[in-house]
């Protein structure tokens, strides 16, 4: 581009003191901001943590107080997903009532300015999800202002082997979640200049009609200043380690019972880090199997200490069934630690034949059965650890650092404008099916 263009960033979830959306919300913000003008427009809930970050109210960000609305419905959703962590759809639901309130008020304030021309682009980084339409796209379309949103991501459908799990999640509205499609504003928002799409699933739900200018573009990143260290990969123990809440999707009670013979005869060691509904049974089932002495349970870890475990491991065993973007995958590769997945969602996109291990979507006893059948075959093969790590630090420098991330999408604005063809999309991996052993990719 011939100038750095102005955005006008709506992030309604931008807070680098939380992880998940928040955290992707404001990474991606504050590396925009080192390739165009970028004003922030995000709730109020996060404007003391981004002054705290160092930016100027008024002048870098503008804070929107949509609590009037947001609070209520968030206790609302609170009560109707009967506990924290869960009921993910029903939040997602409720979120797209407050949103609606939100952007009215941010086009309230910044109408006239869109209007005048006063941007070149508007951007809607946030919310990710793809269920939730925006008003703000058939308005900037008529005032002749690009609107480029995402990278959009979720509704990855539950696996018909995890039903159970799908349940215990009380993710009733997954059943239904189709409808969204029919909401008001849908097809204004597809209408926008560009979208982002963060999965190929994604992708998949966009009508042919507007595949034209859909990019494909995972949503999350790497902070090199977060994730500096790098895996000590010396011979000895396996040492594996996983990292995320502990809730049925995510699989730790699979990597747990997978790993149960070589806990016992001590060929490895397993960590757990993070908190959740399952933690407790998690511990119980380690006493019960007889090996926790092998295993470290560590509880909630402030973001920025999670390295310092992760990287004194050298696998990460992460077989999430349904996983929408993969950011802990990619923070496992940044370290040099070779991520061991289920071949499912975001995760399956991320890593390839050279950066990572895979075993086949499948019932849980197949899960459980490949995944030890490749912790096995991983502890005899120090040297592949070693170079996978290698190859997957390389992969995250190449294309996952925020700087890289904000550089393509200042290549979708150019195509939004008009200056460009549209960018040409980051491949996705690919499982090589010469590399599928005794189902496990090694």
């Amino acid at each position: 581009m011939n100038h750095r263009p102005k955005v006008l960033l709506i992030a309604e979830a931008c807070n680098p003191e939380w992880v998940s959306v928040p955290l992707v919300g404001w990474s991606m913000a504050s590396a925009l901001r080192g390739v165009a003008d970028v004003h922030i427009v995000s709730q109020i809930r996060n404007r003391d943590a981004l002054v705290r970050a160092g930016l100027v109210e008024g002048v870098d960000f503008t804070a929107i107080d949509s609590e009037r609305i947001a609070r209520p419905l968030w206790r609302l959703a609170t009560v109707l997903r009967m506990g924290e962590g869960r009921g993910w759809t029903t939040v997602q639901a409720i979120d797209a009532i407050s949103y609606r309130y939100f952007e009215r008020l941010v086009w309230r304030l910044f109408g006239s300015s869109i209007k005048s021309g006063e941007f070149d682009i508007v951007h809607r980084l946030t919310p990710l999800s793809p269920t939730i339409p925006s008003s703000l796209a058939g308005k900037c379309r008529k005032a002749g202002v690009p609107f480029v949103i995402g990278p959009l991501n979720g509704g990855v459908p539950w696996p018909r082997q995890f039903d159970a799990e799908r349940r215990r999640e009380r993710e009733w509205l997954s059943y239904v979640r189709s409808a969204y499609k029919l909401l008001p504003g849908r097809r204004q928002t597809l209408r926008a200049s560009a979208i982002m799409v963060g999965s190929r699933h994604t992708e998949a739900e966009i009508p042919e009609q507007f595949r034209p200018h859909t990019i494909y573009l995972p949503e999350n990143g790497i902070d090199p200043d977060r994730f500096s260290h790098r895996a000590d990969h010396q011979p000895g123990t396996l040492r594996a380690c996983f990292v995320g809440r502990m809730v049925p999707y995510k699989g730790p009670d699979m990597v747990l019972q997978a790993a149960a013979p070589m806990l016992r005869e001590g060929l490895m060691r397993l960590d757990f880090v993070g908190d959740g509904p399952m933690l407790e049974e998690l511990k119980a089932q380690a006493i019960a199997e007889g090996i926790a002495d092998a295993v470290t349970f560590h509880g909630w870890v402030a973001h920025q200490r999670v390295q310092e475990i992760l990287s004194r491991s050298t696998l990460f065993a992460f077989p999430s069934i349904r996983e929408f973007g993969g950011g802990a995958v990619l923070e496992a590769m940044a370290l040099g630690v070779p991520p061991l997945i289920v071949d499912y969602a975001g995760p399956g996109e991320l890593v390839d034949a050279g950066t990572g291990f895979k075993v086949p979507l499948g019932s849980r006893e197949e899960i459980v059965a490949a995944l030890r059948a490749a912790m096995g075959k991983l502890a005899s093969e120090p040297d592949l650890l070693r170079e996978t790590g290698k190859r997957a630090r390389d992969r995250v420098e190449t294309h996952f650092l925020w700087s890289r991330k904000a550089e393509q999408v200042l290549e979708v604005y150019g195509f939004a404008l008009g200056q460009r063809e549209r960018p040409q999309p980051l491949e996705a991996a690919a499982l090589a099916p010469d590399r599928l052993v005794g189902g496990a990719l090694l």
